[in-house]
């Protein structure tokens, strides 16, 4: 499997790669035939570039930008619906208290009463001497995460640094359960972290119950409804679109074999498998692998007794085979990292598995920045 030297583009303050450009507006012009030839358009985009270190995109151009690079997201199994992303362009945006508010608007209609809209929010874009704001965030819905030094973790504990973040810089904290609501942290062009308490009425959240175990509503488990990934640089020809927070919709194992399975995470395995009454002491009973199952028959009773849309590994993957063959007709590559496209449960039982993937990273593409995820991991001063 061929690995991609793919790297991120975008320098705060440096000057926009003319060739980033230029490719693509070719690749915008070829694949929507946006008008005869596109020399007079590169033309002027270098020409801009050559004043000002940079330039702006056309709103067919932003859209049509955001959209490949979800169809590039080589992490994703769900890109056959890659054109029904919505794109908010809010380019005019750079300030935290505008950012948090549109963000929030963002989760109602994404959120949509449940029948979950693919979005994309983009905000101002990085530019020679004027950064974007950046969300520290993940995700737009984050569960907070208490350390204690006497016990163990209160919440997730994959956000107790950002958790600590949040309360150094005010926050009073959430009422202490496993599922507060985090603020989102938001930083600007001065640089200067603050933080937004998210409504409640903005986040649809799922209790989780199981189609035949009554005792799984004690566990008072729940799930939010809007996976929005919020910390990831969007960069199209070579702009950096560093807060750009896009959603798809769950597949139920993100939810049921990682958030609330992994050990670093909920840990939840234990605990079902003792009221499910399975022997723990040995691996070879299988009791993880059969506690992994229903907390996923779980996870996927639940969204659809709720009327939230969620979609399961079986369907998703033969789905991403309709992708694969959908754009090879259209004389299109599709590049897929295996470890993320074969589902974390019940692998060999779905289609992607049986197959190797040309790993290649394409631009345009949703991108992690190592900045970004310092930031979401707490590992920056707070200034």
């Amino acid at each position: 499997m061929r690995q991609s030297q793919f790297r991120p583009l975008c320098l705060t303050g440096a000057q926009v790669d003319r060739q980033e450009a230029e490719d693509f507006i070719r690749l915008h012009h070829r694949e929507e035939r946006a008008g005869g030839d596109p020399a007079a358009r590169i033309a002027a985009v270098l020409a801009e570039i050559d004043e000002t270190g940079t330039y702006r995109h056309t709103r067919a151009e932003l859209a049509h930008g955001a959209r490949v690079a979800w169809r590039n997201s080589n992490r994703c199994i769900g890109r056959l619906y890659w054109r029904s992303l919505r794109i908010r362009d809010r380019r005019h945006i750079d300030d935290a208290d505008s950012v948090a508010r549109e963000s929030v608007e963002h989760l109602r209609q994404a959120t949509n009463d449940g029948r979950i809209r693919p979005m994309i929010t983009v905000f101002a874009p990085d530019e020679p001497g004027r950064p974007g704001p950046r969300i520290w965030n993940e995700q737009l819905v984050r569960y907070a995460g208490y350390s204690s030094a006497h016990g163990p973790t209160v919440g997730d504990p994959r956000n107790v640094a950002l958790t600590d973040v949040a309360l150094r810089l005010g926050w009073q904290g959430g009422p202490g359960t496993h599922f507060d609501l985090l603020p989102l942290v938001i930083e600007d062009g001065d640089g200067k972290p603050r933080w937004f308490e998210l409504p409640g009425d903005a986040v649809l959240e799922v209790e989780l119950h199981h189609p035949e175990e009554s005792w799984y509503e004690d566990l008072g488990l729940r799930w939010h409804a809007v996976p929005a990934v919020s910390n990831m640089c969007l960069e199209i020809g070579g702009i950096c679109y560093p807060a750009a927070p896009f959603n798809g919709w769950y597949m139920g194992t993100e939810i049921g074999a990682r958030n609330l399975a992994d050990t670093d995470r909920y840990d939840l395995l234990p605990r079902i498998a003792e009221r499910l009454g399975l022997d723990t002491t040995s691996d070879r009973s299988l009791w993880k692998d059969r506690a992994l199952v229903e907390l996923n028959r779980a996870v996927l009773h639940s969204f659809d007794r709720a009327g939230v849309t969620v979609t399961d590994h079986h369907t998703e993957s033969r789905r991403f085979l309709t992708h694969l063959d959908r754009e090879a007709s259209r004389g299109r590559c599709v590049g897929a990292d295996w470890s993320w496209i074969v589902p974390p449960i019940s692998g060999s039982a779905t289609p992607v598995f049986h197959r190797t993937y040309d790993s290649t990273q394409r631009r345009p593409a949703y991108v992690h920045h190592p900045d970004a995820q310092a930031r979401a991991h707490g590992e920056r001063d707070l200034r």
